[in-house]
């Protein structure tokens, strides 16, 4: 009887000690990006959610139904020019973000009831992507994301609305370059 709970104990200090020695390297580095990939990751269950993919996609189309503007996408090829693949996971967190605070978040009374359920999920893919971090200078990644930034803002609450429209586009492309 003894002997399970030696080695359960045993698994336990091991992984405190490994998450100290996590601790220690991220402050002797002063908290600078640690090149660690599998944080650029989400997991594939996140995207097999039949309710929130519908969610999504009908807050987007519904969106889209307002957007007067096609003329203008935000979420292409544009975006990942000069990207590396292994770095459009970060690039794309980049996006999520901006999209969360600048799009989503202000026009949060709209488009119920998608908006109420989508707005939580990406929020939770967010943070799962927090500790996402590139090894090399991210200068190229972030004038591709102020570009679309600077075309949402420019664009106003139209840009806005054609960002909730591209939502489908957010989903796709961060299962596709974050799993």
């Amino acid at each position: 009887m003894a002997t399970p709970r030696k080695s359960v104990s045993f698994s336990l200090m091991r992984t405190l000690a490994t998450g100290c020695l996590l601790l220690i390297a991220l402050s002797v580095q002063e908290g600078a990006a640690v090149p660690i990939g599998s944080l650029c990751r989400l997991d594939k269950s996140n995207f097999q959610q039949p309710y929130i993919t519908n969610h999504t996609f009908m807050l987007a189309k519904e969106a889209r139904s307002a957007d007067n503007n096609t003329d203008v996408r935000l979420i292409g090829e544009k975006l990942f020019r000069g990207v590396q693949m292994s770095e459009r996971c970060y690039l794309m967190k980049q996006v999520l973000n901006f999209t969360l605070e600048e799009v989503l978040l202000p026009q949060s009374d709209r488009f119920q009831p998608y908006m109420q359920e989508v707005v939580p999920f990406l929020a939770r893919l967010s943070n799962k992507l927090s500790q996402c971090h590139i090894k090399s200078d991210d200068q190229h990644i972030q004038r591709n994301v102020q570009k679309l930034k600077d075309t949402v803002k420019k664009l106003g609450e139209s840009g806005e609305i054609k960002a909730i429209g591209e939502l489908d586009l957010l989903f796709m492309t961060l299962r596709n370059v974050c799993i």
